[in-house]
């Protein structure tokens, strides 16, 4: 009878260490149940809009949130010569919009690497216009949005490689010596010559024809101005450090409004 009695809390304890495992088994499976969301993808999107200031073009834009600068006029029913003021509100794309397909659809307007068409004037002017426009020069005869014969734009060694379009670096960083020539990685227009975009200290923006652009950054000198045609090869910048913490060329080429390698692109050393 003793043995009995005995019997019974060890029977009880067991099965409260029983009941116990039992509750922390089904609260683990509940919890491997739950769905996961990848944050970086689901929330990595542009604001809805931006506020012009003085310096802004359309174009520095459209580059500043990876956009093309006629899909970002028509988003904004902003029609040529696309004159933007400062304080107005550009709305801007949802961050999903895949501006790499704008290739691909009907319509698109496309040129020879080596016949670009007249820029628009997108250039923001800090007091009311009143003031004549500038002669362009016509535009020539569109041929096709081929990919340009590039060249490498500097001497210098790979300091930083391309990260992806949704990495820290968008382009490849060049090493180089403080005033030494930046040359043109393939002939084009510049559209965008100043110091707006944080981050790239005086930069130069150039379209090689509706697919294609480049932009060179931290330069010390600019040697063109917006509107310049130039030719593969030209010296367009001297190199310098403004933007960044040493002398270097930061370099991309954006396809379609996306950045893309330039390493895929630029001939083989």
């Amino acid at each position: 009878m003793l043995e009995i009695v005995q019997q019974q809390p060890v029977r009880a304890s067991l099965l409260f260490v029983i009941l116990i495992m039992c509750l922390i088994v089904s609260a683990c499976a509940s919890h491997r149940a739950a769905p996961v969301t990848e944050k970086s993808r689901s929330t990595q999107s542009r604001p809805a809009t931006h506020t012009v200031i003085p310096g802004d073009t359309l174009f520095s834009i459209a580059w500043r949130y990876g956009l093309k600068y006629e899909e970002l006029a028509r988003y904004n029913g902003i029609s040529a010569p696309y004159t933007i003021r400062p304080s107005q509100i550009i709305r801007l794309p949802a961050g999903s919009t895949d501006t790499r397909s704008a290739s691909n659809r009907k319509g698109v307007q496309s040129v020879s690497p080596n016949t670009i068409p007249k820029q628009p004037n997108t250039r923001v002017n800090a007091r009311p216009e009143n003031k004549t426009t500038k002669p362009t020069q016509s535009p020539k005869p569109a041929v096709n949005s081929a990919a340009p014969q590039w060249r490498w734009p500097a001497k210098g060694i790979i300091l930083s490689s391309f990260q992806g379009n949704n990495g820290l670096n968008k382009g490849i960083d060049l090493s180089g010596k403080l005033g030494e020539p930046v040359l043109a990685a393939a002939s084009g227009v510049v559209v965008y010559a100043g110091s707006g975009l944080r981050g790239y200290g005086k930069l130069l923006i150039i379209k090689h024809n509706e697919t294609f652009l480049s932009a060179y950054a931290h330069n010390e000198r600019l040697r063109v101005k917006e509107g310049d045609l130039v030719k593969v090869g030209q010296v367009i910048a001297d190199m310098g450090s403004s933007g960044t913490d040493r002398v270097k060329l930061h370099f991309e080429i954006r396809r379609d409004g996306t950045p893309v390698d330039p390493l895929k692109y630029l001939p083989r050393r």
